[in-house]
This record gives structure tokens, sequence and C-alpha cells, in this order.
């Protein structure tokens, strides 16, 4: 792999850094900032919606610009709305922060995912999509439990600052390294979404949102339905971190083989996962566990759905890389709108349950789109 898609990475990183960090700060941001923890549960959303609006606006804006251009500018936000949230006092100006930065982090998405795929050969997307993605998993590996040490020890506001700071050689590294080219109008004019990258857009979209319903609330869950203390935050959100890594990083190699079967075998396996977690919630040592294979298999089935949606766009890597990013992203934002909901029916296992839920209609859904594909074949 080039080493370019690895400073690309440590941009995501930093990003995805940011976007979840908010599961295990929730409690101290709806404490300073005086709301409640599924209010609080709002600024992951407000910035999944943010990327969702911003990923197809700013990769059709910025057609005409060179993608070097394109990944600064939208860094330099992602950097400078961090430093107004590190600082304001008032929840309303946060989630404005949180939307002014994820719309900024779709287009940085949206332009790396093209430039990634577009630096390796033709069959090898979904590697190069799983070193991006690796920013994403590191993030829960080191960023997010990083960002819930110090928000315990030194208030939220210095994790806003850790990612300010993180964006800074990212940034430099940009500059020197990524190629100045501009993916054109035409390939934008040629796109057409075919009815396979639309079902593929929505299986991500339904998987994605599963993970983010109980990794949202995953602090709640473990302290107040497991029992565990406030310590063991960090240690659980870096488990599933490690099993995120470890779910793209072998998907990456599978999702080039392009064979829906092993994605419906995890697919399953992930549906049974998030029932069993739900059941066995209030145990420590299944718990522990859980969050560990969830965090694998979530990472992996979502991110070889993508890979494969990459594959079926490939006339126009630009706005596929757009629609890829803005399908995660619809997922993110429902997501913990639906736990938020199910908590306040049901209490702090209820996302669990939404998860499972939001997996077996996923699963549903590829059964359908294959039996169809199948009939229309013979």
């Amino acid at each position: 792999m080039p080493f370019v898609l690895y400073l690309l990475g440590l941009a995501v990183f930093a990003q995805a850094t940011s976007e979840f960090m908010l599961s295990g700060l929730g409690p101290e941001i709806a404490q300073d900032l005086g709301v409640s923890i599924p209010a609080a549960g709002w600024l992951t959303s407000a910035f999944a919606l943010g990327m969702i609006v911003g990923a197809p606006a700013i990769a059709v804006l910025g057609a005409r610009w060179p993608r070097r251009r394109t990944l600064l500018v939208t860094l330099t936000v992602f950097l400078a709305v961090h430093v107004v949230g590190a600082l304001t006092a008032s929840f309303a100006v946060l989630l404005i922060t949180r939307i002014l930065a994820a719309l900024a982090n779709a287009g940085f998405l949206a332009i790396a995912l093209a430039t990634a795929t577009s630096l390796v050969r033709p069959d090898a997307k979904g590697r190069a999509t799983s070193v991006l993605l690796g920013g994403t998993t590191l993030a829960c590996i080191v960023g997010v439990p990083a960002g819930a040490v110090l928000g315990a020890s030194l208030g939220w506001r210095s994790a806003f600052w850790a990612v300010a700071l993180i964006s800074l050689p990212a940034l430099i590294g940009i500059l020197r390294s990524v190629p100045s080219r501009s993916p054109g109008p035409a390939a934008i004019a040629r796109f057409r979404v075919s009815p396979r990258l639309a079902v593929l857009l929505l299986l991500g979209a339904l998987v994605n949102g599963a993970t983010f319903c109980s990794f949202t609330y995953l602090s709640p869950v473990i302290t107040e339905v497991t029992g565990l203390g406030a310590g063991w935050v960090p240690l659980l959100l870096a488990l599933f971190g490690l099993g995120s890594f470890a779910g793209v990083t072998v998907a990456g190699r599978y999702a080039d083989r392009r064979d829906h079967r092993p994605v419906f075998v995890a697919g399953g396996i992930l549906l049974l996962g998030w029932i069993a977690f739900a059941l066995t919630a209030s145990y420590v040592v299944p718990s522990v566990f859980l969050v560990l294979l969830q965090g694998a298999l979530s990472f992996a089935v979502g991110s070889t759905l993508i890979a494969y949606a990459l594959y079926a766009g490939s006339q126009s890597p630009l706005l596929t890389g757009a629609l890829s990013t803005a399908a995660l992203n619809t997922g993110a934002a429902t997501g913990p709108l639906l736990g938020g909901l199910a908590i306040t029916v049901s209490g702090f296992q209820a996302p669990l349950w939404v998860s499972a839920a939001l997996v077996a209609t996923a699963l549903c859904v590829g059964q359908v789109w294959v039996r169809l594909a199948a009939r229309r074949a013979t």
C-alpha cells in the first residue's frame, strides 16, 4: 500500500476519535452543560447528520478542486471548530460545532476514499478501504479510551483540544504527500446509482446503525447494567477497538474476493452476538467477551459492505465515496436516536436489542436481494 494512504488514515484517526469519543464523555458533558444523557447523545447524531449532508454536497462542490486542496480545507475547518468546541460553555454552540465538524469530516472522508482507491490496483479497493477504516478502529483502541481518560482526569474539553492537536501532523503530511489531482466533473455527470449499489449502501447504513446504537451508550451499559466502575469504561472501549481493528483488517482481504457468503455468515453471528449481549449484559464475563466480539464483527461486516459499494460504483469513485460516507452516517445518526428512545422507554439495556433488530433487518434485505438477483440471472 502507498505510504500516503497511511497519512490519510492518520487524519481519519483524528476525525474518528472526535466522532466516537463522546461514547465515553457523554455523562461528563451532560453534567457540565446541564442536559440529560440522551440529550448528550444528540451530539453524536448531529455529527452523523452533518456527515450525511456534507459528503455528497462537498464532493460535488469540490469536484473541480484538486483533491489535495479539498483535503486541506476540510481538515483545517475540522481542526478550527474543535478549538471552538473546547472553549464554549453552551450546549447549543457545542451542537453547532459538531455539525460543522461533521460537514468538514464528510468532505474529507469522501475525497480520501476516492483518493485511496485511485492509488491502488483495481482489484485492491478492499485493502485500500481497510487502511482508511483502520484509522477509525485505531481511534477506538487508542483515541476514544484516551479521550475518556482525559475527560475523567482533566475534563471533557481536554479531549477536544487533543483532537485538534492530532490533526496538525496529518495536515502537514497531506500537504507534502497527497498528489494534487482534480477528479473532474465528467465522472460526476455520468454517475448512476445502480440497484446493487443502492442495496449495499442500505445494508451498510443498517449495520452501522446497529453499531452506533449500542456503542454510543456503551458507557452507561457498562456502569449501570453490568455494574462495573467508571474506571472500566476506557478499558472496554479499547477492547471494542481492538476487536474492530482485527475485524476490518481481515475483512480488507476478503472483501476483494467479492463473495457474499462470508458476509452473511458473519452477519448472522453478529445478530446472535447482539442478542446474547442483551441477555447477559448484567454479567461481567460475557459482557467483556461480547464487547470484543461485536467490535470485530460490526466493523468486519460494515467495511466489507462499503468495499463492495466502491466496486459497484467504480465508474465514479468520488461520488461513490461520498454516498458511502453518507450511508454509514445515516446509520450513525439513526442508531443513537433509536437507542436514546429505547433507553427512555426500557432502560440502558434496550439499545442492545435495537442493534439486534437493525442487523436482523439488514440480513433480511440482503437475502431478498440475493434471491432476486439470482432469479434475474437465470
